[in-house]
């Protein structure tokens, strides 16, 4: 399904958009703006993900054993990893 929308672009910001359309990488304005929309979702899942698995080493550290630097590094690179695909993100 899809919605119809007015936004407001800066002139520079459509001039970019139509001249994506123009060299053919888009077919439309449309398409211009939902693949942007797309990377920002990406890009904030991506961070909220990174900050989850960041705030559950905090808190495993801060209840539990001292780790070595490089195993909690590699606790935080497993977790990241564990919630990307559960959320079937790309790294």
């Amino acid at each position: 399904m899809t919605v119809k929308a007015s936004i407001s672009l800066t002139d520079y910001q459509d001039a970019y958009a139509r001249d994506l359309v123009a060299k053919g990488q888009y077919p439309s304005l449309s398409a211009v703006m939902q693949r942007g929309l797309d990377l920002l979702r990406h890009e904030t899942e991506t961070r909220e993900v990174e900050l989850q698995a960041l705030r559950t080493l905090i808190d495993a550290r801060s209840n539990g054993p001292l780790v070595s630097l490089d195993e909690g590094l590699g606790s935080v690179d497993v977790m990241i990893a564990e919630r990307r695909a559960a959320r079937d993100l790309q790294g």
